[in-house]
């Protein structure tokens, strides 16, 4: 497979990795309702995936996103963020002085690839990626996807029709950008269906087809099927059974040529059976001759097809449209429309109750998108926008407010900043941390996997592959694994994993209880 090098990827190969962990902290003036799963994070998009992570990891089912095209226009800010401010602090202290080598499909790259980590990471095993892009970067995104989901959890690249009658450009005026679809492990993902509400469509397909090998399995499919004048068809052949739909014959070779369907299924769905007449049918009648009748199997197709690579009516236009309803069209400029991003959580043909992430939220289209198509189809899916943005708060989630009360949606959300790293420079736990936060963050990083925060029983904190886990944490003074402590929990000889300020328990003991103490700070993890 081809591998895309550019200046500066050394550097960010792994800086997922050293990306500090951070809390969330919860801004309830900004915040619609209370105790919403829906999140709107304001803070850099790379730290703010980073604190998703250990309760996230493995959970997101769609994830879209809208990073900056990079199109060198200086004058759209948002579309050629690569080259704002806080991009160039950012490339500077992880690329060093090769920054100012960078060109701008450097940077872009360099800005994009450990955004990607984090979002594989994020992913369910049957979950999808979809990220739209301009003409510019689609070449190297089409590549870098490649690179981070792998070649075989490539799908597709869409063209979307953004704009019409437009007269701008250089030599050509454009008019499309580009959706590319990717996936976490392609062979668990579902068939992606349009439409599946409104076709009701009958296929057909021929119950005969010559490509069959009749000695490969066919023991049962060589039999005479009745047809609505009284005569009898056959697939070609030089052996043939008694004339009757019940009789059948085993194809002594290649030339006994079978039907699609073994005479059992035939028998039970011939409901499902149309006979056409033709003149130039491949079947046999009961006088070895060409028959004059074709058979088909026919199947009501009430679930949808298969969507098109190229999408039109959902353009840029729509989005300002939108925007101008809800009075912020002087705020933001070609926001996408909600319409689109439905049409793809839709096409994903996912179930109701899923996550979906967008970790350059913009205006907040993602949001809007998800509580519409939970009114109208009574889902209960949940939005996790992420802005870097200063307008994160006065545009991307004033838009998601105003959605909610013009059209009456049920649902709210947090919005959340980024708080303090969960360590300090020195290696010690924040004094802000919670025991939840810590707990949560403890197990994510021993079983790589998300707790369930309810199983939280302090100071237990789960179980995974028989191994129990323990947290002595937020207690002033008694955050000691002694003799004391070991009297509370269960004695069986089930691993169990104890982080604590200190252990006053003799190795011996320890060992004999299958116990395993970690000190914290020093043995938690930094993820």
């Amino acid at each position: 497979m081809p591998t895309l090098n550019w200046i500066g990827k050394e550097s960010v190969v792994n800086h997922d990795k050293a990306v500090p962990f951070r809390l969330l902290k919860k801004v309830k003036a900004h915040s619609v309702g209370e105790n919403s799963q829906n999140l709107i994070i304001h803070g850099d998009n790379l730290e703010a995936l980073k604190a998703l992570m250990p309760f996230y990891a493995g959970k997101i089912k769609c994830i879209y996103i809208d990073p900056p095209y990079n199109t060198g226009n200086e004058s759209w800010v948002y579309n050629d963020k690569v080259n704002s401010p806080k991009i160039k602090k950012w490339l500077g202290k992880v690329v060093g002085g090769e920054a100012e080598d960078l060109c701008r499909h450097d940077k872009w790259l360099c800005m994009m690839y450990p955004r990607l980590k984090l979002l594989r990471e994020l992913l369910s095993d049957d979950g999808v990626i979809f990220v739209s892009i301009g003409k510019d970067e689609v070449s190297h995104l089409q590549i870098l996807v490649k690179d981070v989901f792998g070649d075989e959890n490539f799908i597709e690249i869409m063209s979307r029709e953004q704009k019409s009658g437009s007269n701008q450009g250089t030599f050509f005026a454009p008019q499309l950008d580009y959706i590319i679809v990717a996936s976490k492990n392609s062979k668990h993902i579902r068939h992606f269906l349009v439409d599946k509400k409104e076709i009701d469509s009958i296929s057909e397909k021929s119950l005969y087809q010559s490509s069959l090998d009749p000695l490969r399995g066919c023991t049962n499919q060589r039999y005479w099927i009745k047809c609505p004048d009284g005569s009898y068809v056959i697939p070609p052949g030089d052996i043939f059974p008694k004339i009757g739909d019940s009789e059948k014959i085993k194809p002594s070779t290649r030339n006994d040529k079978v039907w699609r369907w073994s005479q059992v299924r035939y028998l039970a769905e011939r409901k499902n059976i149309i006979f056409k007449e033709t003149s130039r049918s491949p079947l046999l009648n009961e006088h070895k001759k060409p028959s004059k009748w074709n058979v088909y199997s026919q199947n009501k197709n009430t679930e949808g097809m298969l969507p098109r690579d190229y999408i039109f009516g959902f353009t840029n236009s729509i989005g300002t449209k939108e925007m101008e309803l809800l009075g912020l069209k002087d705020k933001f400029d070609n926001s996408k429309p909600s319409e689109l991003i439905a049409h793809l959580i839709s096409i994903m043909n996912a179930d109701k109750e899923i996550f979906i992430l967008d970790s350059f939220a913009g205006s907040g289209t993602t949001a809007h998108a998800v509580m519409q198509l939970n009114k109208e189809d009574g889902g209960d899916r949940k939005f996790i926008l992420v802005e870097m943005e200063d307008y994160a708060k006065d545009i991307t989630a004033e838009r998601v407010k105003r959605a909610i009360q013009k059209y009456d949606y049920k649902d709210g959300f947090e919005f959340c900043e980024l708080d303090k790293p969960l360590f300090n420079e020195g290696g010690k736990i924040e004094p802000e941390c919670t025991y939840e936060q810590l707990a949560t963050y403890v197990y994510f990083t021993e079983t790589n996997t998300n707790i369930n925060k309810k199983s939280i029983d302090n100071p237990f904190i789960g179980e995974y592959n028989d191994t129990e886990y323990y947290l002595l944490f937020k207690s002033k003074g008694k955050n000691v694994l002694n003799k004391d402590f070991l009297k509370r929990i269960p004695k069986h000889n089930r691993k169990k994993i104890i982080y604590a300020d200190k252990c006053l328990v003799d190795e011996k003991i320890m060992e004999k209880q299958n116990i395993i103490f970690k000190q914290i700070p020093y043995e938690v993890r930094i993820y």
